[in-house]
């Protein structure tokens, strides 16, 4: 594994299914964020890496801790620590690794992803001496500890983010109430995503997970961290609404044996099924098995999931989040079928809605097919690409 500390990268994060690109020789840009897995904040970063190498920047990623296998592979990725730290003194011997790595590799600019990355990934990028560190604000308010919040509000306000990056006007509607020296530093970027297609017939995508569903069966599926703010628990009350239902969740997390559980409780086990972490090039064909797509997360700031299984042509029943319905429209209308999911009732008539009104269905699959539009990466990273220039020709000297 190449130290991203050293690493001068020919290569960018995610390279793996695309073809090698020749050595950059533009800005040097470091991301950094708390844990290697495959979720969305990582998945975004990935993305970003791999298209501001392709507009000529060396690209490098630093991770706090190695909680999955997920990055293992890809090259100019580095991990501070095999595991979380949880004492003091592994904390103190993280930290001063990092701002070591970041002092060695002498970026240009740091960018840093979610609430511990942004606090402890930009106080290590100003320790290494590092001019430029812009910040990302893609955790959800309420997944942030009240103290990371106002640690957070403060360092935005002082200065040591030169600039902060909200992704959704709902992200930028929760910093209101910020001092005027943080709100003064935001930036609004959308994410871009990478449409999740899939070659495979729908029985062909079942059978490459190993699901054989009886005749008549339905599969619903999620995509997510199985944590409790994604609040899957809902996801697998449904099944025993509907004895048709089965239901697929790809992800890791503390929250897989509790789920088990609950599914062994209802009455459900054999109908629930746990597939674990799917890398990026198999999520595609996970989409492409489901007939439904079920989201009940009670906090996002983008939904990454969810958008990408709209634009695959799978119908989505989300949470009535405000950055949800924000997200899932285009100029053809709402890409999902919006509910309370913690009233497990209409939950269920959503998705029941869906089997029994085909023609929603279809409204709700064109309209997700224009999310691609709406979110294309070239304009995210052109919108990174400019920012990131304007900040550092302005930290050198005249």
């Amino acid at each position: 594994m190449q130290d991203a500390g050293d690493a001068q990268l020919t290569e960018p994060p995610g390279a793996g299914t695309q073809a090698r690109v020749p050595a950059a020789t533009g800005p040097h840009v470091l991301l950094v964020q708390p844990q290697a897995e495959n979720a969305g904040a990582q998945a975004i970063a990935r993305m970003l890496a791999t298209a501001l190498a392709g507009r000529g920047y060396r690209t490098g990623q630093i991770f706090f801790y190695r909680k999955t296998g997920a990055f293992d592979a890809e090259p100019g990725v580095a991990f501070c620590a095999a595991e979380r730290p949880r004492t003091p003194l592994a904390f103190l011997r993280f930290f001063l690794d990092l701002v070591r790595r970041i002092r060695r590799a002498r970026p240009d600019a740091v960018l840093c992803f979610q609430h511990y990355g942004n606090i402890i990934g930009a106080a290590a990028a100003r320790l290494a001496g590092v001019p430029v560190v812009i910040a990302n604000q893609n955790s959800a308010r309420d997944t942030t500890p009240p103290r990371a919040r106002l640690v957070d509000r403060w360092l935005g306000a002082l200065g040591l983010y030169g600039r902060i990056v909200v992704n959704s006007h709902d992200s930028a509607g929760d910093l209101a109430d910020y001092p005027a020296g943080y709100r003064a530093r935001v930036v609004h970027i959308d994410h871009g995503f990478v449409g999740r297609d899939s070659a495979l017939t729908l029985a062909e995508a079942r059978a490459r997970l190993g699901l054989a569903l009886p005749a008549g069966g339905r599969l619903l599926g999620c995509v997510a961290r199985l944590h409790p703010l994604k609040n899957l628990e809902a996801a697998v009350r449904l099944l025993p609404q509907d004895p048709a239902w089965h239901l697929a969740l790809a992800g890791q997390g503390a929250e897989r044996d509790a789920l088990a559980g609950l599914a062994q409780r209802l009455g459900c086990a054999a109908r629930l099924h746990l597939v674990g972490e799917l890398p990026p090039d198999r999520v595609g064909d996970f989409l492409r098995a489901l007939d439904v797509f079920v989201f009940p997360s009670r906090a996002e700031t983008f939904g990454l999931a969810a958008v990408e299984a709209a634009q695959a042509g799978v119908p989505v029943v989300a949470n009535a989040l405000p950055v949800l319905r924000e997200v899932l429209a285009t100029d053809e209308g709402p890409c999902a079928l919006f509910v309370d999911t913690e009233d497990g009732a209409a939950f269920a008539e959503a998705v029941h809605r869906l089997e029994r009104e085909p023609d929603l269905a279809t409204r709700l699959v064109r309209s997700g097919s224009g999310l691609g539009r709406r979110f294309p990466v070239d304009t995210m990273a052109e919108a990174y690409d400019t920012l990131l220039r304007a900040r550092i020709a302005a930290s050198r000297p005249a």
